[in-house]
């Protein structure tokens, strides 16, 4: 399969953008003003890469604008974009030719997309259990039947950095697999944390206890 190679410009965040999530961005800075104008205007997506520990990462994911929502009287812009594939950098230019904000060369890599049932099985159920403990039992009711590992990148508490090593994992199998292995990592932690507060709670009250009988 011949690689796709194309240029983007490039919008470096120090955020990770998951394949099919919706972004809203406040923009303001005068190159990235420059960028979404010429994407507006020839319709071109543009690429933000991970911007972590002071370094543009290697990979990143090409963005869809939408819609500009809002335009201010400074030239400031809200925007609506949506995450499309994932790409690795080639080469990085601070300066795209001739522009304010940065480009490069980028080559969309080959993501294998399917999965396995009885690891999502397993993921769907310590979700469960996780969410239950939080408090955030509405984030798991409105979970699609058929959700994805990108489609709960951003609610499994991870950090920016793991969500970047998520994010470099082509296979969704791989993804299942890191996910399922940090939920029963996690889990046990934060059980355990509401039973502490639990005991901190019931500390002082008056306990209604039956005796041992021996």
């Amino acid at each position: 399969m011949t690689p796709k190679i194309k240029y983007l410009p490039l919008f470096p965040l120090g955020i990770v953008v998951f394949p099919g999530e919706k972004l809203n961005l406040h923009v303001f800075e005068p190159r990235y003003k420059q960028l979404v104008l010429d994407c507006l205007e020839e319709g071109k997506t543009f690429g933000i890469p991970t911007f972590l520990e002071n370094n543009v990462g290697t990979y990143g994911t090409e963005i869809e604008l939408l819609n500009v929502e809002k335009k201010y009287a400074n030239g400031e812009m809200d925007i609506r974009t949506k995450g499309l594939q994932i790409f690795k950098i080639l080469q990085f230019d601070k300066m795209a030719p001739n522009r304010l904000y940065a480009g490069g060369e980028v080559e969309v890599v080959e993501n294998r997309l399917e999965e396995d049932i009885l690891t999502k099985i397993k993921i769907r159920e310590n979700l469960q259990k996780l969410y239950d403990a939080l408090g955030l039992s509405n984030l798991y009711l409105e979970l699609p039947e058929n959700f994805t590992s990108y489609d709960i990148g951003h609610q499994l508490g991870l950090s920016t950095e793991q969500e970047y090593t998520l994010l470099q994992l082509l296979s969704e199998q791989d993804r299942q697999e890191a996910i399922l292995h940090h939920l029963q990592q996690v889990l046990p932690v934060v059980l355990e944390t509401e039973r502490l507060k639990e005991r901190v709670r019931l500390n002082g009250h008056f306990k209604n206890l039956t005796p041992p009988n021996f």
